[in-house]
């Protein structure tokens, strides 16, 4: 069986977000899985709005996520071969040149609506003489040309929504090339993939209708048509459309809110599968355990909250040697595997790792909610080094002077000590505050 070939399609006319990422991963996945080759093309034909920033931005986020090409290619350097599988379409005859403006098929669509009929292209151009075509080149109209679609049913095998069929009557000739010289994605994308070997296209369902004329395109161009996956489109948590913010949800975002990319990944690549959402500790996991046959038909469902739960348990995956660069990009080098390991469990986000370490060295007002107990407190500090070590012992005997057990002695030392009501452990952050600061927020004092 022969390796699959994927690819990732993106126009760089905008940032990555969460709907195209997602296609990305499944083919990346999908790919790595099989040991097959996975391809970014930059499609760059959109002259008006594309830009080198926006092409950066995909490449950067992709790289952040760790999903790596190993291949690439751009349409804006492949111009010259569209227009030679147009002429070859030309000649034979499944393509055909059309005169008329946008605002004249926009009367037809809106005259067939009106009349019950669906606003399918009447093929008038293709009833055209050769004296009017002339014509209208005379007066420097410029045509565009459509793919003459065979009117009879598609079907292929899809491998997320099984058998699939489409009758070609009910859709409109596929526009190739605009009477400005731009070729549209319809013929673009096929061609690349015939030129590249692409064996498999996955995507969201809204291209089924798309993919039905490109495989009579493929068929016209005497090419064999890849396979085809079409996933369920995203939606929100309560099974709705995805709202504005969540559907246009850039990669840079999230990474800017100071989500793990493993956790963005392992969202993204079980939503919408049998298998349940969890964390994991590299992404060679995700790809082992990947399998398009696990997608099903339901609508995926986007959870913020639920990437906030996952983004939190991957941090508590990652080991310390991992994270000596980004701490040091945090100016927190001098950070220690103990302290990592006594705060990993109370993190959402890699970010708080600085909060939690200026909490222990920098000045806070702590909260008194009990001066008795705090007093106490810190008139029993055991008089040696000051570590996790003297916890058990010294809250004994705090416990013992004040007559306190459980929540009323506990919660009152967090507050002076921490000002938080929950976080890491106490007595795993005693070394870092040192015996000073200790003694003077039991007594109420900033420190």
């Amino acid at each position: 069986m022969t390796s699959p070939k994927v690819r990732f399609a993106p126009s760089p006319t905008g940032h990555l977000h969460v709907g195209n990422l997602r296609t990305a991963l499944v083919n990346y996945l999908y790919a790595k899985q099989a040991g097959g080759h996975f391809m970014l093309r930059i499609d760059d034909t959109d002259t008006h709005r594309s830009t080198p920033e926006f092409e950066q931005s995909i490449r950067s986020d992709l790289n952040w996520l760790g999903i790596k090409w190993d291949s690439e290619d751009r349409q804006s350097e492949r111009l010259d071969r569209y227009q030679q599988a147009l002429e070859q379409l030309i000649a034979s005859g499944r393509a055909y040149p059309c005169y008329e403006t946008q605002e004249e098929l926009g009367l037809k669509r809106k005259a067939q609506l009106m009349s019950g009929k669906p606003p399918v292209y009447d093929r008038a151009a293709l009833r055209l003489t050769q004296e009017q075509k002339n014509a209208f080149e005379n007066e420097n109209i410029k045509p565009h040309y459509r793919f003459l679609l065979k009117q009879d049913e598609v079907k292929w095998i899809d491998l997320v929504r099984a058998e699939s069929s489409i009758h070609m009557s009910s859709l409109s000739d596929p526009v190739l090339l605009r009477a400005d010289g731009r070729v549209i994605y319809t013929l673009a994308s096929v061609v690349d993939d015939i030129d590249h070997g692409i064996t498999t296209i996955l995507r969201g369902e809204d291209h089924v209708t798309n993919s039905a004329a490109q495989i009579q395109l493929f068929e016209a161009l005497g090419a064999k048509p890849p396979e085809m996956g079409h996933m369920a489109l995203l939606a929100g948590a309560d099974g709705q459309g995805l709202s504005k913010r969540i559907g246009s949800l850039s990669i840079n975002q999230l990474r800017e809110e100071g989500f793990e990319p493993l956790a963005i990944i392992a969202l993204l690549s079980r939503m919408g599968t049998s298998d349940p959402i969890e964390a994991f500790a590299n992404i060679e996991e995700i790809i082992q355990q990947f399998s398009i046959s696990k997608f099903g038909r339901a609508t995926a469902k986007f959870d913020p909250a639920e990437l906030s739960l996952i983004n939190a348990k991957t941090l508590q995956q990652l080991k310390f040697e991992e994270l000596l660069d980004r701490f040091a990009e945090l100016g927190l080098s001098e950070i220690d595997a103990d302290f990592w390991h006594a705060i990993r469990g109370n993190i959402n986000s890699f970010q708080e790792v600085e909060d939690w370490w200026k909490l222990c060295h920098q000045e806070m007002t702590p909260i008194i909610e009990d001066a008795d107990l705090c007093h106490i407190a810190a008139n029993t500090l055991p008089n040696q080094q000051v570590t996790s070590d003297i916890w058990g012992e010294w809250i004994a005997v705090i416990s013992e002077q004040s007559g306190k057990k459980g929540r009323a002695l506990f919660h009152p030392l967090r507050l002076a000590l921490t000002g938080k009501t929950h976080g890491p452990e106490v007595k795993n952050l005693l070394k870092y505050m040192g015996r000073e600061r200790i003694q003077k927020r039991l007594s109420g004092m900033v420190a």
